[in-house]
């Protein structure tokens, strides 16, 4: 399975494993990839020929039908991009309507917010981010579930 090539990267391979005290290193090139691993006996080295590719795999039937739901959410979102009652999303992320799955959510319709109040919370990059009433009122809608991927600007909270 190796040939001369294999052989001399094999040997520059266990060089640089013994030089920088690896216990494992990989190389792939043009098809071919080597593995080498040191254990208490020594090095060892294998070389592998990539599998062929797997026959491509045909589009489902059914792949329209999941575009329709987004499509249908955003349409209820789009309604209130513009409405100066939306609370809207400060940045991309995930949108939760409670602290933790045990309490209640922040917010409900037909809830009375203050200005300042929490209504939802985005996580972005494993932080989890206030979202706040930008006016006090009545919450009239909400248009996001807890776990929604939610974009920048869209909105969550309608307040009248």
């Amino acid at each position: 399975m190796t040939n001369n090539l294999d052989t001399k990267v094999i040997g520059k391979l266990a060089e640089i494993l013994d030089k920088n005290n690896l216990t494992e290193i990989e190389y792939e090139d043009e098809g071919c990839r080597i593995s080498l691993s040191r254990n208490a006996q020594g090095v060892c080295a294998q070389a592998f020929q990539p599998a062929p590719p797997p026959p491509p795999v045909p589009a489902p039937v059914s792949m329209p039908a999941p575009a329709a739901a987004p499509a249908a959410q955003a349409s209820v979102s789009e309604d209130y991009s513009n409405s100066p009652n939306a609370v809207k999303s400060p940045m991309v992320g995930v949108v939760y309507l409670s602290a933790d799955p045990n309490t209640p959510n922040y917010v409900k319709t037909g809830d009375s917010v203050k200005e300042g109040d929490i209504v939802c919370l985005i996580e972005a990059m494993k932080t989890f981010n206030p979202v706040k009433a930008h006016k006090s009122g009545t919450v009239s809608k909400i248009l996001v579930e807890a776990g929604d991927p939610v974009e920048y600007g869209q909105p969550l909270v309608v307040i009248e």
